[in-house]
């Protein structure tokens, strides 16, 4: 699949970022990697800030400022508007430059786009890890639906829950106690 459609699908108004364009300062980047996309904020004087973990090598790494080239790393990039109420510019600017040297990476938790979506519009979030998820939240809420199926249809009520929530594993102590 193009990188372009993914975009263009998951994060509607995100534009290309034309050859030789610098970006205002505080926007929110993106630059496609192997297997996601990699975000980062603009802080002006072609520099960028980003978490370093993942970025070029399969190993964590901190907030750091780097060069709009080395953030690129020779792909296309991607500008992703701000919400019509993210934060001012200055604001943005000091919040991520206040994260650098930071080293807390977590991919499902703290990854490059919570941080920059927090810098930006001061909401820590992930889209791709939601996007990730979602599968999963959808087959656990069936799985839910088909146990409360079960039980209404068995006839187990709460007496039932709760005599089978007062059994426990047999130990071997168990196993050695018992007179066969």
């Amino acid at each position: 699949m193009d990188i372009t459609h993914v975009f263009t699908i998951y994060h509607r108004g995100d534009r290309l970022l034309a050859a030789n364009e610098e970006p205002p300062v505080g926007t929110h980047l993106i630059t496609p990697r192997f297997a996601y996309a990699h975000h980062g904020v603009y802080v002006g004087g072609g520099r960028v800030v980003h978490y370093a973990a993942f970025a070029k090598h399969w190993r964590r790494g901190p907030v750091e400022e780097t060069s709009l080239t080395r953030f690129a790393c020779g792909q296309i990039v991607w500008v992703r508007p701000a919400r019509p109420h993210g934060l001012q510019r200055a604001e943005i600017i000091r919040r991520a430059r206040s994260r650098i040297g930071e080293n807390r990476y977590r991919f499902f938790s703290n990854n490059c786009e919570h941080l920059s979506e927090w810098w930006v519009n001061g909401e820590h979030r992930s889209l791709q890890v939601e996007h990730l998820l979602a599968p999963l939240r959808r087959i656990s809420g069936v799985l839910g639906d088909l146990k409360r199926l079960l039980e209404r249809s068995t006839g187990c009520s709460g007496r039932c829950r709760k005599a089978a929530a007062t059994l426990r594993p047999v130990t071997r102590s168990d196993l050695s106690r018992a007179r066969c």
